[in-house]
């Protein structure tokens, strides 16, 4: 039987990065959500839908598969349409996309479906925002990640930065409270914190140390 690990928590909080650190030291597999997401996002902005229509979001879905596989070092890869573009959805803009039709039910339907198999092949840990209260209620953990909203910002400003973007904290800070509003008050599943969730605060703390505090803590 499958150990599954369900990790939520919003934007910039370290959930994914601590997903996969412990899918690798518990040799699991890592199942990233929000990439899912991020390539549907990604597939409107290159194809030029507006992401705010959900009628005209719901009628390309059919024109969109996204799968996940790892490389012989277990790194996670992303395909859309058969097109690795793991390299190309970590962007501000891909991020603000996904978030936006991530909250159409039919969204929704389409990619839950498919997380919740990979769920039931292999143990894994699987990180997004309705995790453990949609997608795999019944998992073995349920982790609630979190971070100050400032700590957030720092984070995301600093990787736009390695990016070559400009922007400001301040402004990251806006767009991520702003992300947070609609992933907190949509309607399909909503980012929330189920009761028998384990609160996990990232803030000043490094990865290491989040996760092997996890470690020690429930294996």
């Amino acid at each position: 039987m499958s150990y599954k690990i369900a990790i939520d928590g919003p934007s910039s909080a370290g959930k994914s990065t601590i997903a996969k650190m412990l899918a690798k030291e518990l040799g699991y597999v890592y199942i990233d959500t929000g990439a899912m997401y991020r390539a549907i996002g990604f597939y409107l902005i290159e194809n030029k839908i507006d992401i705010h229509d959900e009628n005209k979001v719901v009628s390309v879905l059919n024109n969109i598969d996204v799968t996940l596989d790892y490389d012989d070092e277990n790194n996670l890869h992303v395909f859309l349409n058969g097109k690795d573009i793991s390299n190309k959805i970590r962007t501000q803009e891909v991020g603000e996309a996904a978030s936006v039709c991530s909250q159409y039910l039919k969204v929704r339907e389409k990619l839950v479906s498919l997380q919740r198999k990979l769920a039931e092949e292999k143990s894994c840990c699987m990180d997004g925002r309705d995790i453990a209260s949609n997608v795999l209620p019944n998992a073995n953990l349920k982790l609630y990640v979190s971070a100050s909203d400032e700590c957030r910002a720092k984070r995301r400003y600093l990787e736009e930065k390695e990016k070559g973007i400009d922007t400001t904290v301040d402004k990251v800070l806006e767009e991520l409270k702003a992300r947070d509003y609609r992933d907190t008050h949509r309607e399909h599943n909503p980012l929330t914190r189920v009761s028998d969730a384990i609160d996990i605060d990232t803030t000043d703390k490094t990865s290491d140390e989040v996760v092997d505090d996890i470690l020690k803590r429930f294996f």
